[in-house]
């Protein structure tokens, strides 16, 4: 069955640890399923410029919200034992193990695989595999860098792929492709 995750981090500076929110939405036979969402308080509230000008969220917007580790309770089962897609997976783990470390969490146990490795082998002819320009061409209405709408266009993008590459399984999504699907840490 077409069962995953998919995850986006935003973050208020250039610092990892600094995630300000994070969403995850399920896709659970083939269908978005459910999702989770959360403004999360960064531990420095120092968010740069450009951070604001991309994904919209001031210091004012998390100010009163919980940081990383208060939500973690809500946000591990949604990834423990799951297959997890990311747009730039690097990115998102990277937050994700930066927020544990900080806070000296327990790492989850699953495995991640980035959307744009298997857009650019599923979509080879398109410009860029930004997730704005997969949008754009699938027709996607989003707000991009929102981190809610991020998570649930990633999804749909790796259901496209799946039509597209006639699979029914994400198993065999990532054994059509050739592409590794890691393990977190």
């Amino acid at each position: 069955m077409m069962n995953f995750v998919a995850i986006d981090f935003e973050t208020a500076n250039q610092y990892r640890n600094s995630a300000c929110s994070v969403a995850v939405v399920e896709v659970k036979n083939g269908e978005i399923y459910d999702s989770y969402y959360a403004l999360i308080r960064p531990p420095i509230m120092q968010f740069n410029r450009i951070n604001i000008d991309i994904h919209g969220i001031t210091p004012a917007d998390v100010r009163d919200k919980p940081n990383f580790s208060t939500i973690w309770n809500d946000l591990k089962p949604c990834l423990e034992g799951r297959n997890v897609i990311a747009h730039n997976a690097s990115f998102d783990m990277s937050v994700l193990k930066s927020c544990l470390t900080y806070y000296q969490l327990t790492m989850p146990n699953f495995s991640h695989f980035c959307t744009v490795s298997m857009a650019k082998k599923v979509w080879p002819e398109l410009e860029n595999h930004k997730l704005g320009t997969l949008g754009d061409y699938f027709h996607i209405d989003f707000q991009h860098h929102n981190a809610l709408d991020d998570a649930r266009t990633c999804a749909c993008v790796a259901l496209l792929a799946a039509k597209k590459l006639q699979v029914t399984s994400f198993r065999e999504l990532i054994a059509k492709l050739g592409l590794p699907n890691k393990k977190f840490c």
